[in-house]
């Protein structure tokens, strides 16, 4: 497939960038400072790099893919508008291009609470929403962006993120929050956004994911 990749200088966008490339894909990088992408993902993965301020660039990044697959975000506790903000550029890139299917990297705090989650559970995301309000609050307006937008889009909603392996073995959950679901390597994270590119199930929906 030929896949553009936004946010690839961050976390889980250098792992969507080596996997996709090793299992064969077309990879081209929209990037907020192309000096911050590992010399060797620039080197041996990638069709090509492009800034994401070039608007006229990031549009031709998008034209003619089959999927956008997306990383940015927030970096810290103050999020401001910054996965608001860049995923609204994304959408406009693809919307004037007539591309649909996109990924993002969002959060399991924005989508609802499973059902049954145990009570230790739920206080302790009360406390993490509490110290990352902002940073949720910026995703959910993203969200809504989505649900506005023309595009085939899936949100993918992560809980704590490590930096463990690689695994490929995680629970999902279309529309929901897996049980107990407190971590998840964003190396896995990667590996979901991945295959749910060709999940019909999946499109304009959120996905839990977590161990």
């Amino acid at each position: 497939m030929r896949l553009t990749v936004f946010g690839a200088t961050g976390a889980v966008g250098q792992e969507i960038v080596r996997q996709a490339a090793g299992a064969g894909h077309e990879v081209t990088a929209v990037v907020r400072d192309p000096a911050r992408l590992p010399e060797g993902l620039r080197a041996g993965d990638l069709h090509g790099v492009v800034p994401l301020d070039d608007t006229a660039a990031v549009r031709g990044a998008v034209a003619g893919r089959d999927a956008v697959l997306s990383g940015l975000g927030s970096r810290g506790r103050r999020a401001g508008d910054v996965a608001e903000r860049l995923t609204g550029r994304v959408l406009e890139a693809m919307e004037a291009e007539g591309v649909r299917r996109l990924l993002v990297v969002s959060a399991a705090p924005v989508g609802p609470e499973p059902a049954d989650d145990p009570l230790l559970d739920r206080a302790a995301r009360r406390v993490i929403g509490a110290v990352l309000k902002e940073v949720y609050a910026d995703l959910a307006r993203m969200e809504a962006a989505l649900a506005a937008s023309d595009t085939d889009w899936t949100s993918v909603r992560p809980p704590k993120l490590t930096n463990g392996p690689l695994t490929g073995r995680y629970r999902t959950v279309t529309g929901g929050t897996p049980r107990s679901g407190r971590s998840i390597a964003r190396a896995d994270v990667a590996h979901a956004m991945l295959a749910l590119i060709d999940e019909p199930g999946a499109v304009r929906q959120g996905v839990g994911v977590a161990y």
